[in-house]
């Protein structure tokens, strides 16, 4: 009998049903787990779940009778994949679960930096429209999204998304090559060439040593100063504090951030330390998340583990 052990279950919001899997099986689920506690933990766990939980080789050394890790997301990168192919430990992520969520956020994030909601919603609670007035105000400009030039660096299946629903509301919509490359491929644009006509830069690419901090001062310096950029794939993709700069100086106009270096944000960060700048609209990594993107997260984690335990092998990596 397999011995299954939810190490954040947490991460799982508490209104959606998480089924279980449909052979025999011990269940253990821990809201959260703390990097001293994952081996004991998963001493005995044949079948181990993670979302944010890492599962390096050094602790994988120590988890003898482990045979499946289920991640509950997409990203990989706090599980040794190496050590696990290496050791036989088979591992499985999830795919393609918000290509509805996401590009809805960004989309979303657009329209409020593009109106300066937050601006105005400011104003309006520290009594701006008493002191002015008038039957409106403007103390933020308003510009149209239709017609705008969206930017949109990551081509995956986000990506895409994200462009299909740009185009629908009036967009044009230029994919940026990867930085530094000497040919574009088809369908994509040089990536400075794209950086100085946006404008909005969307961002939906891997994390990786070559594109962290894709987007600093140099970057910054390329947009246009009516551009703005947002963030819903990783955060290190952009350099935090120079976004400020950007910001505060006016460089560019304002920055959507779903998605942060350091997860939860440090106080001392420097979005949060700034986060009543009303050119930046701040959310904590809640993209991915509306109740039918988890809904189906959740459902495909249990399709992952029945078709370890079937022997096959969906979305195994």
């Amino acid at each position: 009998m397999e011995t299954i052990v939810f190490l954040d279950h947490g991460t799982i919001p508490a209104h959606i049903s998480l089924p279980r899997p449909s052979f025999c099986h011990q269940w253990h689920q821990y809201e959260t787990t703390k990097p001293a506690q994952v081996i004991a933990r998963l001493q005995h766990a044949t079948i181990a779940i993670t979302n944010k939980v890492v599962l390096d080789s050094q602790v994988l050394a120590q988890l003898p009778q482990l045979k499946f890790i289920a991640i509950a997301a997409t990203g990989t990168n706090n599980v040794d994949l190496d050590y696990c192919r290496s050791h036989n430990i088979k591992v499985a992520n999830i795919q393609g679960y918000a290509t509805r969520s996401v590009p809805e956020h960004v989309i979303a994030m657009i329209f409020a930096l593009k109106r300066n909601l937050a601006g105005y919603q400011q104003d309006i609670a520290n009594g701006e429209w008493q002191r002015q007035q008038q039957f409106c105000f403007f103390t933020h400009s308003i510009t149209d999204v239709a017609g705008s030039t969206l930017g949109i660096f990551g081509n995956g299946c986000l990506g895409q998304a994200v462009a299909t629903l740009a185009r629908a509301i009036g967009m044009e919509v230029l994919f940026a090559e990867h930085a530094g490359a000497s040919q574009c491929r088809d369908g994509y644009h040089p990536f400075e060439q794209v950086l100085r006509e946006a404008d909005i830069i969307s961002l939906h690419c891997p994390l990786t040593p070559a594109t962290t901090n894709m987007i600093a001062e140099p970057q910054f310096a390329l947009m246009k100063s009516s551009a703005i950029i947002i963030n819903t794939g990783r955060g290190g993709l952009i350099n935090e504090l120079e976004l400020i700069d950007a910001l505060l100086t006016k460089q560019i106009a304002g920055a959507g951030i779903d998605v942060f270096t350091t997860e939860p944000a440090l106080a001392s960060n420097p979005l949060i330390a700034h986060s009543h700048l009303p050119n930046l609209v701040l959310t904590p990594h809640v993209a991915w998340g509306s109740d039918s993107a988890i809904q189906t997260l959740v459902n495909q984690l249990i399709d992952n583990i029945n078709s370890f335990h079937l022997g096959t092998d969906k979305n195994q990596l």
